[in-house]
């Protein structure tokens, strides 16, 4: 398909322009559309995070957006490595709606790793630019960038972030939009949960499951399903099946499952070596464990 033909492009004229747009000071004159824009009245949440982020990170934005898409909210994000492209795929796994903000024209995919999540998002949500298409991703463009990926959400949710990130410049803009920040906790003295624990320490909503988000933004339509475990263990031995209906997105040590399941250290440490071979659980820091989505 001819790119040139799928663009749109929105000036501040029309009544297409959205109004969380209007409401800042340095609002685009116009911008560039592939796909749709959010839904005026949808729910909106933003997941940003680290471009180098650990298996943990990514599997925690993939979850969060493919439980949360799953419940009518939009995801949205910047279409970069790691985090954002997890959630971007969460939110498509998840039969939802996802928008990208770009550092660089709609045209082009970057990083071009992306490219199958790029081409769902036209037909399954949007992509828009405050670049021309053909504008390369250059580095000052995606600060800018950020104020947008915020104003067009109600709320931010910080995956992962070092002490010095642009996911915080993100969250930094999104308090002084109005808007409610969230960060996922993470492991003191890992140098990637640096930004989010401070964030949490600064104010932020500690968002350590996504029923957290959808109850502090009135979201809630009534929980989610529990039937992924029971479906993903079918075949496995009955051991197995029990210590994988007790992990969770978070990480639980070997004496909580030791605790939850009854089992001893042995047979347990054999199950969890089992489902972590079979691709159902990891061990992001040593004797913590998480079901893997």
């Amino acid at each position: 398909m001819d790119t040139k033909r799928e663009v749109q492009v929105i000036t501040r004229q029309e009544e297409q322009y959205p109004e969380k747009f209007r409401q800042l000071s340095d609002m685009p004159e116009k911008f560039w559309l592939m796909g749709e824009l959010p839904p005026g009245n949808a729910p909106c949440l933003a997941i940003v995070g680290a471009r180098n982020c650990s298996s943990y990170g990514e599997n925690m934005a993939f979850e969060f957006a493919r439980l949360l898409a799953g419940e009518g909210v939009c995801i949205i994000s910047g279409l970069a490595a790691g985090v954002d492209g997890a959630a971007h795929r969460g939110a498509l796994a998840g039969g939802g709606k996802t928008y990208g903000v770009l550092g660089c024209g709609v045209d082009i995919c970057y990083p071009s790793g992306n490219r199958k999540i790029y081409e769902k998002m036209k037909k399954q949500g949007g992509i828009l630019s405050e670049y021309e298409p053909g504008n390369p991703p250059l580095a000052y463009h995606f600060p800018k960038r950020n104020r947008l990926i915020s104003a067009l959400a109600d709320a931010v949710l910080v995956v992962e972030a070092k002490e010095k990130s642009g996911s915080l410049i993100t969250a930094d803009i999104a308090l002084e939009q109005g808007r409610t920040v969230f960060a996922l906790p993470g492991r003191v003295g890992d140098l990637l949960s640096v930004g989010c624990n401070r964030l949490i320490y600064q104010g932020a909503v500690s968002a350590w499951k996504p029923e957290i988000i959808l109850e502090e933004m009135n979201w809630k339509k009534g929980g989610f399903s529990h039937g992924e475990k029971e479906k993903k263990c079918l075949g496995l031995a009955s051991e197995d099946d029990l210590v994988y209906s007790c992990l969770d997105l978070t990480p639980k040590t070997v004496t909580q499952l030791q605790d939850e399941t009854g089992l001893p250290a042995g047979r347990l440490l054999t199950s969890l070596m089992h489902l972590k071979t079979a691709r159902l659980a990891e061990e992001p820091w040593k004797n913590y464990y998480i079901r893997i989505p």
